[in-house]
């Protein structure tokens, strides 16, 4: 009992010593860790913005719903950015706090995208095509243009097509097909990436 009350007082202070530096260390990895992801954030969203504004400077897409959809996520993705990153240098918990939310919300929308996207048949990837197609005439324009193709099924000998097949319609190959094997490309592009944006996500949230 005398030997417990006679501990020596140099090895409390030296073991408390020790737990706060590792809790301030652990704070300052984790403060350290969810800043370089924000600025991962930032980085990807102006370059959405930037892309988006580079295709439709140059006449690569003239519909302007795609390049404001492009746009307006890039915006959501920076304004996310920007509150991680004054959370996480201002340790203000407030901020962090609608942070971890809409953290959260995105992961659980971008995780439900991803799926869907690695997991859509090919039949449902012909019925969305044929919608997106027959919604935008501009769009239309684009494709044939860019694919070099006329049509969505078939060539339309007796309209209009901006493909340069189009003065020998003969040689023109639908766009359905050529869509098609572009778009199953894409759709695992996008579901591979989305579902590893989507964990990226997750040590961010419990800050």
């Amino acid at each position: 009992m005398i030997r417990l009350l006679t501990f020596p007082t140099q090895t409390h202070l030296s073991l408390i010593i020790s737990l706060f530096e590792m809790v301030c260390g652990g704070f300052v990895c984790t403060k350290n860790s969810l800043c370089a992801l924000n600025i991962l954030y930032v980085m990807v969203s102006l370059l959405l913005i930037g892309v988006a504004a580079w295709g439709k400077w140059f006449g690569l897409v003239s519909s302007i719903r795609v390049v404001a959809g492009v746009v307006g996520v890039g915006i959501f993705l920076l304004f996310v950015a920007f509150v991680g990153l004054c959370g996480a240098l201002m340790h203000h918990q407030v901020l962090l706090f609608f942070y971890m939310i809409i953290l959260f919300l995105v992961f659980v929308v971008q995780l439900s995208v991803s799926a869907a996207c690695l997991a859509i048949s090919k039949e449902q990837q012909k019925e969305l095509l044929e919608v997106g197609w027959n919604k935008s005439e501009a769009t239309q324009k684009d494709v044939e243009r860019t694919l070099n193709c006329c049509g969505f099924y078939h060539p339309n000998y007796n309209g209009t097509c901006d493909a340069d097949c189009f003065s020998n319609p003969l040689s023109c190959d639908p766009c359905a097909p050529i869509i098609q094997s572009h778009a199953e490309e894409v759709l695992r592009f996008v579901g591979g990436i989305g579902c590893f944006f989507s964990f990226t996500e997750v040590p961010g949230s419990p800050v």
